[in-house]
């Protein structure tokens, strides 16, 4: 059974950095492209970062040059790499999996970034 677990969420200062973790099973995870996604209270999800099974990274404009998606395929994770953060970067952050016939998605990891 597939399962997406995110940890690493937290409180931060402006300016400052998390790292967040997403371990994967049930699937095929060197094979698959794995995203972040994030969603802040009132709005819709939004795409954040997303990395290839050759791990090619995409960004959105919002975090490019201040955030970095890595995979590690021995470990079955996927790393989001948040630096200078801002009171906008608050949400929950959740992992997906592009899967066949339907994506699938963590539970989420709160990220709440302090003025």
């Amino acid at each position: 059974q597939v399962q997406l677990v995110e940890s690493g969420g937290g409180l931060v200062q402006t300016g400052g950095s998390l790292e967040l973790s997403c371990v994967a099973s049930g699937f095929i995870f060197s094979a698959n492209r794995m995203g972040w996604y994030r969603q802040a209270p009132g709005k819709q999800r939004e795409f954040v970062a997303d990395i290839t099974s050759g791990s090619s990274t995409n960004y959105a404009d919002s975090v490019r040059g201040r955030f970095t998606i890595s995979r590690d395929n021995a470990k079955n994770t996927v790393y989001l790499q948040m630096n200078s953060l801002k009171p906008e970067d608050t949400a929950v952050y959740y992992c997906k999996v592009a899967l066949v016939p339907a994506p699938r998605w963590g539970q989420g990891t709160q990220v709440t970034v302090s003025s």
